[in-house]
């Protein structure tokens, strides 16, 4: 993958299984650092696509992409396809993140990729029914979000925004480009675990319920 970036060549790389819900293989096959590995990558193009939608608009772009490597990163569970607002034109996944659901003037931005977008709408329902505003936005290429013009990416999240909130289950560290030092970064700054998936999700934190928990926590500083 780094050759192939180095030498500017537009390969595929198609990655499964990408994060700690393959269970019971255990810490070795469950990557926690990989999907930063990637989006790190100068010249990279980096998908971790949420449902078939995103995983279906990454293929299209990795297979006119000419100037270097597209991986998609997949999951190894189902998932739901997500509710997108009427009208929502595909190719704004090409930006690199889009916005899923708005509230005017939000007091807090969940940002989500992969499995875990879902968590992001799932505690944006249960904020939203506390009373609060909520922008949901989906995040399935962070290369792709960095190459837009400033505007956009200040549109999107601004970056003087002081509850921007990150959801992904890996390391958490490189997300402070989009949380600032302020915001909230929810993720796994460690080796997983053997186990069920739906147990690693309650053991680490990854249901709608811890999430809108640290949230909220986070909200009432």
């Amino acid at each position: 993958l780094r050759l192939a970036a180095l030498s500017k060549l537009p390969n595929i790389f198609v990655l499964t299984h990408d994060s700690i819900f393959l269970g019971e293989d255990g810490p070795t096959h469950q990557p926690v650092e990989h999907a930063w590995a990637a989006r790190l990558i100068p010249g990279c193009n980096d998908f971790r696509p949420a449902d078939g939608v995103e995983v279906a608009m990454a293929w299209a772009y990795a297979l006119t992409e000419a100037t270097g490597p597209s991986v998609l990163m997949l999951t190894r569970q189902n998932l739901p396809a997500i509710a997108r607002p009427a009208g929502f034109d595909p190719r704004a996944i090409w930006q690199g993140a889009y916005a899923i659901s708005d509230d005017a003037d939000p007091e807090v931005i969940l940002v989500g990729t992969g499995s875990e977008l879902h968590l992001c709408t799932g505690a944006a329902s249960a904020l939203r029914a506390e009373g609060r505003r909520v922008r949901v936005v989906s995040m399935p290429s962070y290369a792709l979000f960095a190459r837009q013009p400033a505007e956009v990416q200040e549109a999107l999240l601004p970056a003087a925004h002081p509850a921007i909130v990150t959801v992904e289950a890996g390391v958490t560290a490189p997300w402070a480009a989009i949380t600032g030092r302020r915001g909230l970064r929810i993720g796994l700054d460690r080796f997983g675990a053997s186990a069920p998936a739906e147990v690693l999700a309650e053991q680490f934190g990854f249901t709608v319920d811890a999430v809108t928990a640290r949230v909220r926590a986070f909200l009432k500083g």
